[in-house]
This record gives C-alpha cells, sequence and structure tokens, in this order.
C-alpha cells in the first residue's frame, strides 16, 4: 500500500513553514511513540538545515517502554537533537519543554525570546500539547486527523513563543509498511484506505510481535495460525456475523483498529530502529529498480525517435 495524501491546505502549510523558519530558533517534533519512524516528516531534516531539533515522543503510554527508549538513542545520535517521551497522563513532563529549549540554545541570552515552530502529523497530539503548554485552549484538538489548518503563534509568556503549523503530511509514504502503521494508528483518515486491508496487517504484526496480548485480550485457548485465522477469532468474539455466521471482516476489522487506538491491548509499539533500517535498504533497492527502469524506457523512446 502506497499512500498519497495531500489536501491541499497541507501544501501551503509547507509553503507557510519555509517562510517562517528564517526566523526559528528551534524546532519541535511530536511524533507518535508508537511508530517513531513512520510518523516523522522526512523532509524535516532538509527544512531544518542546522536548527537544532527536539522531537517529542508523544502517547508514550500507549507504547512499548522499552522500545520508545531504544527510539530516544537512535534520535539523539543525530547531531543537535534532543528527545523527550511525552503522555496525557503526565503533564509534568510536557513542563519541561521551554527549558529543554533553553538547554538546547546555550548561547540565546535569558532575556531573549526563543521562536519555536512546532509541527506533527495529523492526530499526533500537537493540539492537546500546545493548551497544556499554554494554561488554557487555544488549538482546536480532536480524534480526526488535520483538524488545525491555519499557522498560529502563541506565546507562552515564559521567553517562548511557538508558532504552530497544521498537522502536515508529506505527499507520499514510500515506504508501505510505514503507510499500514500510519492507517493503524488513524493519522491517516479511514476514508482514504479499506479496514479489512489495514487490520490484516495489525493482526499479522500482533501474532508475530505481541502473542501474549492478543490472546489475553480476545481469550484465546491458543495462538491463531495467522491473521486470517485470528480475525475469524476475534468475529466470532465480538460477535460479527452476517447470515449463514459468516465473519463480517469489516465490523470486525473496525474493532480491532478502535481496539488498537485505544490501547486496550496494552503498551504496543509498531516498529524498532533494527526493523526500520532492514525496510529501509529494501525501499533503496526498489527505488534504483524504479531509476533504471525509467533510463531504460527514456532510451528506448530516443531510439523510437531516431
Amino acid at each position: 500500500m502506497q499512500i498519497q495524501w495531500y489536501p491541499g491546505h497541507m501544501y501551503k502549510a509547507g509553503k507557510e513553514i519555509k517562510k517562517t523558519l528564517a526566523n526559528i530558533d528551534l524546532i519541535i517534533e511530536i511524533i507518535d511513540a508508537r511508530l517513531p519512524f513512520s510518523s516523522e516528516n522526512p523532509k524535516l531534516a532538509e527544512l531544518r538545515g542546522d536548527k537544532p531539533c527536539i522531537k517529542l515522543l508523544s502517547k508514550s503510554d500507549l507504547a512499548d517502554e522499552s522500545i520508545t527508549q531504544r527510539w530516544q538513542q537512535y534520535f539523539e545520535q543525530q547531531r543537535d537533537v534532543k528527545t523527550l517521551a511525552i503522555s496525557s497522563f503526565q503533564p509534568e513532563k510536557a513542563q519541561q519543554i521551554p527549558n529543554l529549549c533553553r538547554k538546547m540554545l546555550p548561547h540565546k541570552r535569558a532575556d531573549k525570546t526563543i521562536n519555536v515552530l512546532i509541527m506533527g502529523i495529523p492526530n499526533v497530539g500537537k493540539s492537546t500539547l500546545i493548551n497544556l503548554l499554554a494554561g488554557r485552549t487555544i488549538a482546536k484538538t480532536g480524534n480526526e486527523p488535520a483538524v488545525t489548518k491555519m499557522q498560529q503563534r502563541i506565546d507562552l509568556k515564559n521567553g517562548v513563543v511557538l508558532f504552530d503549523t497544521p498537522g502536515m503530511m508529506w505527499p507520499n509514504v514510500e515506504n508501505k509498511n510505514s503507510g499500514y502503521r500510519l492507517a493503524t494508528t488513524g493519522a491517516i483518515k479511514d476514508t482514504a484506505l479499506k479496514h479489512d486491508d489495514v487490520a490484516f496487517f495489525a493482526a499479522e504484526y500482533l501474532l508475530e510481535a505481541y502473542p501474549e496480548a492478543v490472546m489475553e485480550r480476545y481469550q484465546l485457548e491458543s495462538l491463531p495460525k495467522n491473521e486470517a485465522e485470528l480475525m475469524d477469532a476475534i468475529g466470532k468474539r465480538r460477535g460479527c456475523l452476517r447470515a449463514g455466521k459468516q465473519i463480517d471482516l469489516d465490523k470486525t476489522a473496525k474493532i480491532l483498529l478502535a481496539e488498537l487506538r485505544a490501547g486496550t491491548l496494552g503498551a504496543i509499539s509498531y516498529e524498532t530502529p533494527e526493523m526500520i533500517e532492514v525496510e529501509m535498504a529494501e525501499l533503496e533497492i526498489i527505488r534504483e529498480q524504479k531509476a533504471a527502469k525509467k533510463a531504460s524506457g527514456k532510451k528506448k523512446s530516443s531510439r523510437k525517435r531516431r
């Protein structure tokens, strides 16, 4: 599955960000702790240049803590990058952010305002964090992606000014697994995909990575052999039956995805640094093959014109 989803306001947001960056001291990117790589904007490294960056791993209460720590170590190997795992259940952690901004800009005088650009994909918890930092409701929140549609300037009254941006996806999610993971967590609107397709992907991963959680949640006596058997078992447990006792896959898929997003199966992470290294190596081979095919096509076209 290759996701292509780029609403007009997101294209406009990308242009506005480039204009704003000239006056920005530091960038905060909020990423989903359950899928830190898939939820980070691949264009950010290019956009930020030499500006320091804080990566906030949101919804950390829904993610596997040990894997989150590995991701923090992975990101902090990069130049001028610090990380902080946050969740709505630990608001005190978010209060560390202004001080962390100061620490990352040691040459900035204490009486000078720090301009911070905050960005993240849709539905990653950006608006909730802004409201928490500001101590009042400023940014609109919601479970649907792409709620914020205009850039906002927010003075936190502590020497830090936030420049908010709409939750911005990039034009094309190349890694098909990243596309599925984003869909599993609800970062992509459900109208842009098939529930059963995404649920089968999630079910396959759960069987491999979190078999105990699956058996406990759905009260299974034995572990299903594959994702089809797991979906069948969930459908029966949840009473998702059509006429003739056939499993209603769409209804079953919606239930599984809703429970995953709510964290009812426990703390789950959908990717590790090691998994991503393998996937990106495979993606690079695909890119090279596409480039070679394109070059070959151009040669054939040139010969025909002769």
